[in-house]
């Protein structure tokens, strides 16, 4: 279950409540759902009853039990949770992930992509001689396609973007004449794909919000090509290449990602235990009683979570124009691997011999490639297979 599925789930329960007369206000037209800000809060979290309290004359809480009783029902939920002066916690069951780890497999390269914009039609354009706009306009509008934007009819002027441009830094493109001088050429995403290769030279200009200004001095480019923890690029590539070499090892062990789930797989699970009991009379969907959910490693939790969001990020940044949202998520996600892979066995060890929750931290492991590569070709950066 995606977050903009889970949102149409909430959305649904507020609008049945109010035709069970258990809520008498106006629907919304969308509900937010968001990370919750630290872990044990469950997978995602809403303040939806706290929007509602006002018009429906009770008090937050009030409203959040009428949803947590009906959304504790809903496929895909394993457990809501009521927080706070009123907020929702959700925990989604494993099955519901295991459908979006299935879901990235299956669309790969086009996982991400939507009709959330499908009723706009815009193109984005930067000033002329604008070196970072241009290229921040270039992949502001494939993120717009992506997210089902169409481009504008032929004799609609486009949308201007202005992006904060970086200075030129004396020691890039300039002649022995220009530095005794001063004075430099203007700076030119040639000169700067030169000193730092396309791939670098573009994350540099599209990392930053807009209205930050890139740093290209000599220091900040040394950063861009060092092959160290320190640099995002680097990590976000080594991520990559590192679910890459997982599979080529679980092939040579005989272990495929692609085998067939055993029914009991449920994506990637603890096997510590049952699903702790959520507060407030929360607990396990009456539709399955005494199938408590098995709960996932923490580091699994966050890693699915953050593959989960990422059409809603495309999406988002198709909205603002707003590559470095795509480049922030890839980090958050390749940070979120690299925990995953410390924390949990992807592989078995020594004698141990494969089992099922191998399997489905493998296939896990494989969506995770998938989505750093997917975002990362958005872009328009390479995704190597080996670093």
């Amino acid at each position: 279950m995606t977050p903009a599925e889970l949102s149409r789930t909430v959305l649904t329960t507020v609008r049945r409540a109010v035709d069970a007369a258990e809520l008498a206000v106006e629907v919304p037209e969308k509900v937010v759902v968001q990370r919750p800000p630290r872990p044990g809060c469950g997978d995602y979290a809403t303040n939806v009853a706290l929007q509602l309290a006002g018009p429906a004359g009770r008090t937050a809480r009030e409203v959040a039990e009428i949803l947590r009783r009906r959304l504790a029902r809903e496929p895909g939920i394993a457990g809501v949770q009521i927080a706070g002066a009123g907020f929702l916690n959700i925990t989604l069951s494993s099955r519901a992930y295991d459908v979006v780890v299935r879901r990235v497999r299956e669309e790969r390269e086009r996982y991400g992509y939507g009709d959330g914009l499908a009723d706009e039609r815009v193109t984005v354009a930067a000033t002329d001689g604008a070196v970072r706009g241009t290229l921040v306009a270039e992949v502001a509008n494939v993120l717009l396609r992506a997210a089902g934007a169409l481009p504008a009819a032929p004799d609609t002027p486009p949308e201007p973007l202005e992006v904060a441009e970086p200075a030129t830094p004396a020691d890039l493109s300039a002649t022995p004449a220009e530095l005794s001088t001063g004075r430099t050429a203007p700076l030119t995403l040639a000169a700067l794909e030169s000193a730092l290769g396309r791939d670098a030279a573009r994350w540099a200009l599209l990392r930053p919000p807009a209205e930050d200004v890139p740093r290209l001095d000599a220091p900040a480019r040394a950063a861009l090509l060092a092959q160290r923890e320190a640099n995002p690029l680097f990590r976000v590539r080594y991520a990559h290449a590192r679910t890459r070499a997982l599979l080529r090892n679980a092939h040579d062990l005989g272990m495929p990602a692609d085998g067939e789930a055993d029914a009991a797989d449920t994506c990637t699970v603890e096997e510590a235990g049952p699903h702790p009991a959520p507060v407030d009379g929360g607990g396990p969907s009456p539709a399955s009683p005494g199938a408590p959910s098995p709960s996932h490693h923490p580091a699994e939790t966050e890693l699915l979570g953050l593959i989960a969001d990422f059409p809603r990020v495309v999406e988002s940044a198709a909205r603002r124009r707003g590559p470095d949202r795509v480049a922030r998520h890839l980090e958050r996600l390749a940070d979120a691997f690299a925990r995953f892979h410390d924390e949990c066995g992807v592989l078995p060890k020594g004698d141990e011999k494969p089992s099922a929750v191998h399997a489905a931290r493998l296939r896990l492991t494989d969506a995770a490639g998938i989505v750093l590569a997917d975002g990362l070709h958005l872009l328009g950066i390479s995704a190597p297979d080996r670093i």
